[in-house]
């Protein structure tokens, strides 16, 4: 598939030529609104070659060869899937809404694979019951005397000092950990109905803003502990909001979680009417939260495929070169989708999904 590739600089710019779609009025796209499309279906094309077992290269479209872009689904995210698998989906440890709730916030406050790893080498495993601040404090803070990161750089977690006083950023994430299980927050969110419920519920704590408590409630609810559709709710985030922008030049009057529901809602007629063939996740559409994430993906694209188009950050270059990952995972999505058995069909299987 091919996808729209600059081939010379272009000088940004915030005045967009509206491409009228009657189909989108009274909202006007760009034309990095079909871009969007098309990287949807080549990024999800390369995730399954990659299933497939099939070598590199595997695409031809040289902005996603060279540079790191997420899927098309974020459950399918080589750190999704860590925690669907070996945080949540665990045999050996305990399944009770309490525990399976600190585990989930233990790894999302971090959100680093190898954070959660090293704390399992020293501690055993991970469980509310064992829990000691002390304990996890002294492990975090010797990996980072040592020069380790124990933080992704996938968002930012505020330091949360003024709330809970520690100078060290962990100390007060391990605190704002505690005060959730101590009011009981998993069993509360248990007994909601509606995955803004939960969303405000975590939006209400020191250091949880807008983005980081839709992020963590889409976590959540891949467990047991809330059976939300992912299509209830969106938050849109910082490079989600410019990939919009750069989307639509005229959003029509339509609000930002309005106008992601509108892609979500029109994917198979905007595939069919571009001619382009998109592989779904077995079946499973592409949800809110996928449909927001593409638009923060996209807006890295552009910065390379459509420079002349700007966005309100200002940002030209994308940071991170692709690397594959060396070691492949075995795909396992939340049971309750029914996806798992669809997948053994396909086999092989095991993808480095990162």
């Amino acid at each position: 598939m091919e996808l729209p590739v600059a081939v010379r600089p272009a000088a940004a710019s915030t005045a967009l030529t509206p491409i009228v779609l009657r189909h989108l009025a009274p909202a006007k796209a760009s034309e990095v609104y079909e871009s969007y499309w098309r990287f949807a279906a080549e990024r999800q094309a390369v995730f399954f070659r990659r299933v497939r077992g099939e070598t590199r290269p595997w695409t031809k479209n040289p902005v996603l060869a060279i540079y790191k872009f997420t899927n098309a689904y974020r459950a399918s995210d080589r750190v999704s899937q860590f925690l669907i698998r070996h945080v949540i989906y665990r045999d050996d440890l305990p399944r009770s809404p309490h525990e399976v709730f600190f585990r989930i916030l233990l790894f999302k406050l971090f959100n680093k694979i190898e954070t959660w790893e090293l704390l399992e080498r020293a501690l055993g495993p991970i469980t509310f019951e064992d829990y000691s601040f002390v304990a996890y404090d002294a492990v975090l803070s010797r990996a980072m005397q040592t020069g380790h990161r124990i933080y992704s750089a996938a968002y930012i977690m505020p330091p949360g000092s003024r709330a809970f006083g520690r100078s060290a950023k962990h100390q007060n994430h391990l605190l704002l950990l505690e005060r959730m299980m101590a009011d009981r927050l998993a069993e509360r969110l248990t007994e909601i109905r509606t995955m803004q419920d939960g969303f405000e519920m975590l939006r209400a704590y020191p250091t949880i803003g807008d983005f980081l408590a839709y992020q963590f409630i889409t976590d959540i609810n891949y467990s047991e502990l809330t059976d939300f559709s992912e299509m209830d709710f969106v938050v849109p985030g910082p490079g989600a909001r410019d990939g919009l922008r750069k989307c639509f030049v005229d959003p029509g009057g339509l609000n930002e979680p309005e106008l992601i529901r509108l892609m979500a809602d029109l994917q198979e007629q905007e595939f069919e009417r571009l001619g382009i063939d998109f592989q779904s996740l077995w079946g499973r559409r592409l949800q809110l939260i996928d449909c927001q994430n593409l638009f923060c993906e996209v807006d890295k694209y552009a910065r390379v495929a459509h420079p002349q188009i700007a966005g309100k950050t200002g940002r030209v270059r994308i940071k991170q070169k692709f690397e594959p990952t060396p070691e492949p995972i075995e795909l396992f999505y939340p049971p309750k989708w029914k996806l798992n058995d669809k997948i053994r069909v396909d086999a092989p299987h095991r993808a480095a999904a990162g």
